[in-house]
This record gives C-alpha cells, structure tokens and sequence, in this order.
C-alpha cells in the first residue's frame, strides 16, 4: 500500500483493490505532509471524435508528450501523489496512450485511471492495456436516444465498448447532469448495475460558451434523487457540483491544491479542469509550478477579500 501524510492523518492506499485506511488519530506536523495533490488529472490531448456541446475541453489542438508526462509522473509519485487520470479530448487518441499507462503502472506506485467515450474500446485495445490500468471510467450521459442525440453516436456501440472494459478492468460510470439526463438516472443507474460497475460518478453540468450550467430546478430534482437513492451501485459526486448534495468527506481539511490540480493538453496546472487560472509547468518542474499556482491563488483570495 502506499503512504500518504496530510491534515487529516496518515493515508494508505492500495490501487488494485482501491481499498484506502486513514489513521485519523495521528495528527503530522504540516512541515511533513505530502507536497503533491492526493490526485492529478492530465489531458493528454484536446483531440476528439465526438463533438458534445456540454464539454468544457479547449478546442484547439494539443497534445502532450509521452516523456513529459512521464516526467511529471514520477516526480507526483515521488511526493505523494496517489492516482493519475488520464483524458481530454479523448485520450485513446493519444498515439503513445498505450504506452503511457503501461510506464506509469511500471514505473510508479500511483493508480492509473482514464476517462473515455467508450467508443474505441474494442476488446483489442483493452487487452493491450491489461494490467496497465486500475480504474476506467466510461461516459454515459442518458440511455437510448438521449444519448444519441448527446454525443451523436449509437447507444449500442457505447455497450460494445462497456463489456469490453468490464472483461478487463474494474471500472465505473460518469453521467453529465443536465435537463436532458435528469429524468433517466435511475435507467442509468440500472445500467450501471447490470454491467458491473463500481461507481456512479454524477458530473453536474457546468456552463461553457455552448450551454448553460445545470440550472436550480435540475439541482433540486438531482438533490431529491441522490436523497432517495437506494441502488446497488456506489455514487460519487464531482466537486465542482457537489455543493446542497449530501456528501461524505473523509479528509475535510486536504483542500485545494492538496487534493487535487489538473494539467491540460498544453502543459499548464490549474485548480481544475474548470479554471482559467495556470501556471506553465517548467524545467523546475510540476512542484514548482504547484507552488507558483498556491501563491496566485491566494493573491486572488486577498484581492477578492
């Protein structure tokens, strides 16, 4: 299993079983906490074969190279860090994708997760990334066709890529909420069970120059399924959207960049995925320009204060 030491105890990790153990009672000194966030994503590449109107992923090409991220990688891994999650863009179009994961599960202690449309799932690729991966996660944003006018592809096909994944690794399912989706979570949710999917992972739609965000009367209608829910598949909520829900966190005081920062196609660390605040990551380094990114942050905070 792997350490991690933060506000809130010492955390142990292990990434095949995805079993975690907090020592809550032991109270580290803030001069010996992990430095890197608990967890970083990547987008490995703004490419894309679908074209949904709710993604807030940047448009304009680029892509990573593999021994950057590797770089990066190791040096997360080395402080801290424990779990990477690969997107976008789609991240199965990266040409070294395959590749990638197999050196991250290699060559580092962290658990490697992506996020995929699912529909270049064939049983060929998931083979190939056997053993390289610990978690998938596969969009699913309403069943039938909803989902096809959502992400203009055949629902059946989105299965195909789901039986794919679940002969191979362990994996969940993530549903943008919106108008269009809200009424069909407990068909999702049934999806969900019946193909063996670990967790639901609801992702409240966010506003970009295309659509609007979730809205109050989807949030409320959200808010009194997650009350009532009472499937067999754990849920999870992005935090992003997670405000009025009912949410457990076990590490309320690992916050901000201690838990989590996000590196875009272009090479620069945000908060999240959401922010347009960054911090080109350098020949320092990633911990560098984690540090560089606390101090603008908190610049922000006292200008706003």
């Amino acid at each position: 299993m792997k350490s991690r030491i933060g506000p809130n105890g010492v955390h142990f990790f292990d990434r095949h079983s995805g079993l975690n153990v907090l020592l809550d009672e032991l109270c580290p000194n803030e001069a010996v906490w992990s430095r890197s966030p608990r967890q970083v994503s990547i987008a490995l590449t703004n490419l894309c074969d679908l074209h949904c109107t709710h993604c807030f992923a940047p448009k304009h090409k680029a892509s990573l190279h593999a021994d950057q991220v590797l770089g990066w990688l190791k040096e997360l891994d080395t402080h801290g860090c424990l779990g990477i999650g690969f997107g976008g863009g789609e991240p199965t179009l990266h040409p070294d994708f395959i590749n990638i994961c197999k050196h991250a599960a290699g060559e580092t202690q962290l658990a490697v997760t992506f996020t995929t449309h699912g529909h270049r799932l064939t049983p060929q690729l998931v083979k190939r990334l056997k053993g390289s991966i610990h978690f998938a996660r596969i969009s699913v944003d309403g069943v039938h066709s909803t989902y096809e006018k959502q992400r203009g592809k055949q629902f059946s096909s989105l299965l195909k890529g789901i039986e794919s994944i679940a002969a191979f690794s362990p994996f969940g399912i993530n549903v943008v909420v919106n108008k269009h989706t809200i009424l069909e979570l407990d068909a999702v949710s049934e999806l969900a069970s019946q193909a063996g999917a670990s967790e639901l992972l609801l992702l409240p739609q966010q506003p970009t120059n295309a659509v609007a965000g979730m809205g109050e009367i989807v949030g409320r209608k959200l808010h009194d399924w997650v009350s009532n829910y009472r499937g067999k598949v754990r849920l999870a909520v992005s935090e992003a959207g997670a405000s009025g829900l009912p949410t457990c966190d076990p590490l309320p005081d690992e916050r901000g960049l201690l838990a989590y920062a996000h590196i875009d196609a272009s090479g620069i660390l945000h908060s999240s995925s959401y922010s347009a605040i960054g911090e080109n990551i350098e020949e320092e380094g990633i911990l560098s320009a984690i540090e560089k990114l606390r101090k603008t942050l908190e610049f922000q905070e006292e200008v706003q204060s």
